[in-house]
Parts: structure tokens; C-alpha cells; sequence
């Protein structure tokens, strides 16, 4: 038998994400791929959508990782990026990172981030919409 730690993100744990986030999307009428992303950033699972754009499987991938090893939102790392910001070609660090909005990084119910979600193949303003949402199952509940 094995033991997840409490700040290890389980295989459950992934599959309720990823679900949820397939859910918000087809609320939404998207067809996306969704990455999760373990604290290594490794991935743990992936979901391509019936139609989703093949050129974004590797942005969800990267949105989650770059989610996971900032831990903090793909958006607020792109304000941070942009000419003449703090965080100038950022991207081209640690394998290729991506600074706008989809990737959101999932955290333990003591705060320690645990992995992330990076969702690609719609708008920005939907693929962090999914992402929030598969964020939010990982949340722990009231």
C-alpha cells in the first residue's frame, strides 16, 4: 500500500481536477487541453479535448509548470514580463516558461503548493476560467 504525503498531490486528486476543469469548459463551450502538474513540476495528468488545438497541448504543459515553479498565476508572471519589467524574457528560462494567463497553482489546505494546472486552446480569459475552476476542486471545502 502507498501513502501520499498531506502535501503531495494524488493521483485522486489530479482526476477530480481534471474533471472539474473538463466540466468548466464545456459549460463555456471550449475545447481545451489541461495539463496538472505535481510540486516537481511533473506531470500527472493531461486531458486533450475532442477538437482541442494540437499547438497548445505544450502551452497547458508549460502554463502548469511555470504555474508550479513561481507559484503564483501565468498572468501576474506576464505583467511582471513585458519590456522593461522586473521579470524581462523570463520565458526563456528553466525550459521554456509561458507568462499569460492559464496556468494557477494548486495548494495544500496548509498553503504549500502541492502542484498546478495549466489549461490552453481558448481565449486567455476562458483557459483561466478552467484553470480556476480545476484550482478550486483542489481547495479544501468550508
Amino acid at each position: 500500500m502507498t501513502h501520499s504525503s498531506p502535501a503531495e498531490l494524488s493521483l485522486d486528486l489530479a482526476t477530480l481536477i481534471l474533471k472539474t476543469a473538463t466540466e468548466k469548459a464545456g459549460s463555456l463551450g471550449v475545447q481545451v487541453n489541461i495539463a496538472v502538474v505535481d510540486a516537481g513540476p511533473n506531470l500527472k495528468g493531461f486531458i486533450r479535448m475532442d477538437g482541442a488545438l494540437l499547438g497548445a497541448i505544450d502551452v497547458a504543459l508549460k502554463k502548469a509548470r511555470t504555474a508550479c515553479l513561481f507559484e503564483t498565476e501565468t498572468g501576474g508572471i506576464g505583467e511582471l514580463s513585458q519590456p522593461g519589467g522586473p521579470l524581462y524574457n523570463i520565458e526563456h528560462s528553466n525550459g521554456g516558461l509561458i507568462s499569460f494567463p492559464g496556468g494557477v497553482p494548486l495548494k495544500s489546505p496548509d498553503g504549500v503548493v502541492i502542484g498546478a494546472i495549466g489549461v490552453s486552446g481558448s481565449t486567455v480569459e476562458n483557459d483561466r476560467a478552467v484553470a480556476l475552476a480545476g484550482a478550486a476542486a483542489s481547495a479544501p471545502g468550508p
